[in-house]
């Protein structure tokens, strides 16, 4: 038997049997990592540049961009790398700090979806007490708030996960630090802590969800009252995706970290993985920038404005 204490390494698990799919789950990745430097990028330049984007809507968009580039860069360089020169471990150091920092932006980002659903909710349900309820100071109170307390709960998750003893091996069932996978490790009951901090977590995440909820019921009720069709398809076409985004992003998470061992399999718990960690940051730039006008307008303006520069 070993513990924890004697691991100096992690191994990770292999994307593919074959070299040549694991050629190929590296392409895929490269192309789905360079999309998300590219889009979540570009959202963080045009907001930051066009004074017109300078509102409680856009720069909490602008913080979820900075917390997607975290979380895709903490996972995703480290599985092409693993891919491409086809060796699987990480150090026990390098594995720790994954683990924090995915824990980090994930947590982080699910309480900055929750600050923004309540941004639309006031912009649409309480306009008039728009610029009093989500003037500068509280943005900035609120988006502080949610990068808090991913810090604090990553903590928490990372100094409980690891001070547990290890004696199943280090072979981890995931290409990636998880912690689910390395409870799988752990040799005592006390790794029963870990679960229950788990749960108490997941019932607050379910509480942010409820409140989203009742956020945009409220604000659907309140479209369904605009007597223009145009204004309503514009605040749906704002809220519905945001939603689905909550949706998809808890429904996954809290289905990897929750699940019954007895429906475990190495191939369901790399699809939910990637479903909640990878796409996610991939996919949001396109999700909250497609129908919206005004950041089209800017990136429009911003890619005149490169080739006059060059020309």
């Amino acid at each position: 038997m070993s513990n924890s204490s004697s691991i100096t390494h992690f191994l990770l698990l292999a994307l593919a049997d074959t070299r040549e799919l694991q050629l190929l789950s590296f392409w895929l990745f490269l192309g789905i990592y360079l999309a998300a430097l590219m889009a979540n990028g570009l959202i963080i330049t045009v907001v930051a540049c066009y004074q017109i984007l300078h509102t409680p809507m856009y720069f909490f968009l602008l913080n979820l961009s900075l917390l997607d580039l975290g979380s895709i860069s903490t996972i995703v360089p480290k599985a092409m790398a693993n891919s491409l020169w086809d060796t699987w471990d990480i150090s026990y150091s390098g594995c720790a700090a994954q683990l924090f920092l995915i824990v980090f932006f994930l947590s982080a980002e699910y309480s900055l979806l929750t600050v923004m659903s309540y941004d639309r909710f006031v912009a649409i349900c309480q306009p008039l007490h728009y610029g009093t309820l989500l003037g500068s100071r509280a943005c900035v109170h609120m988006a502080a708030a949610a990068w808090a307390s991913g810090f604090l709960y990553a903590a928490l998750h990372t100094a409980n996960t690891l001070s547990l003893p290890l004696c199943q091996g280090n072979a981890l069932g995931q290409f990636f630090c998880e912690i689910p996978q390395i409870l799988k490790l752990s040799c005592s009951h006390t790794y029963l802590r870990e679960v229950g901090l788990i749960v108490a977590s997941a019932f607050i995440a379910f509480g942010c969800y409820v409140s989203t909820m009742l956020s945009y019921m409220q604000i659907f009720r309140a479209v369904l009252r605009i007597p223009s069709e145009q204004g309503q398809h514009k605040a749906f076409s704002t809220c519905l995706p945001h939603l689905a985004v909550v949706s998809l992003f808890l429904s996954t998470g809290m289905f990897a970290y929750l699940k019954p061992p007895a429906i475990s399999s190495t191939s369901l718990d790399l699809v939910v993985t990637v479903l909640y960690a990878v796409v996610p940051p991939a996919v949001n730039p396109l999700i909250y920038s497609m129908r919206n006008q005004e950041l089209k307008g800017a990136l429009k303006k911003l890619m005149q404005s490169g080739v006059s520069q060059q020309q």
